[in-house]
């Protein structure tokens, strides 16, 4: 469904990406790993149309999509949750969901308030609250389920669960893998490996700006050496 082929980004004079290559196939679910400042925040925002590709393709069900704008990329049905959440403030949780909404893969089946609600309880019981007035988990199930309003052929996840509490952190967790058993195709930045494992297909490991490394949660399991060399503290 999404590939990026040999995708070469900059910010000015700097370089950041360096022939980035990887792929996300329907109903899987996929991680970009490696320490910060690798590359992982630019690979998204180089498939979402915020930074400008230099060289190589991002493709989206085998169409060219690396000229166009964020939202034309959006409508095409690529849905983001950012980094930092970024919602609306003086919006309630009712408001944001439905703000940018739409159904922009032409779903047969297309998500609402109730199905959003029913995967993050918790948003329904903040209904008329307002965006600044959530803790930072909720405001990231109001992320989530804001990106899945637009109802999404691939969802990426920039730092699924950073800084939230244990707890909290297992709610986001339970809320994807109940996307991943609809079939929705996810592509995850995240730090717990442990339940990365647990629910991706494939990851692929990032270091300087370069994909060092991919395989399965067996082979990444597996392989101590490699997590300690790319992604120990």
């Amino acid at each position: 469904m999404l590939e990026l082929r040999g995708v070469e980004a900059c910010y000015g004079s700097s370089q950041a990406l360096f022939g980035v290559n990887l792929g996300i196939e329907q109903g899987e679910v996929v991680t970009l790993l490696g320490r910060n400042g690798m590359g992982k925040t630019t690979t998204v925002r180089s498939i979402m149309g915020l930074v400008e590709v230099t060289k190589g393709e991002v493709l989206f069900e085998g169409q060219k999509i690396q000229s166009l704008p964020s939202y034309a990329v959006a409508r095409l049905g690529i849905g983001l949750v950012p980094e930092g959440r970024q919602i609306f403030p003086n919006l309630t949780v009712r408001e944001n969901l439905i703000a940018t909404s739409g159904n922009y893969s032409q779903s047969d089946d297309p998500y609402t308030l109730d199905r959003v609600f029913a995967i993050f309880p918790r948003l329904k019981e903040r209904i008329t609250h307002f965006g600044n007035q959530l803790s930072g988990g909720e405001q990231q199930m109001l992320a989530i389920g804001r990106a899945m309003m637009i109802n999404p052929k691939v969802l990426i996840l920039d730092e699924a669960t950073e800084g939230l509490a244990p707890l909290i952190r297992e709610e986001i967790w339970r809320g994807i893998r109940t996307l991943k058993s609809r079939g929705e195709a996810i592509l995850v930045i995240d730090k717990n490996l442990d339940a990365l494992m647990k629910l991706a297909d494939r990851h692929y490991i990032m270091e300087k700006g370069q994909v060092v490394w991919s395989g399965d949660s067996q082979a990444l399991r597996s392989d101590t050496a490699l997590q300690e060399r790319y992604l120990g503290v």
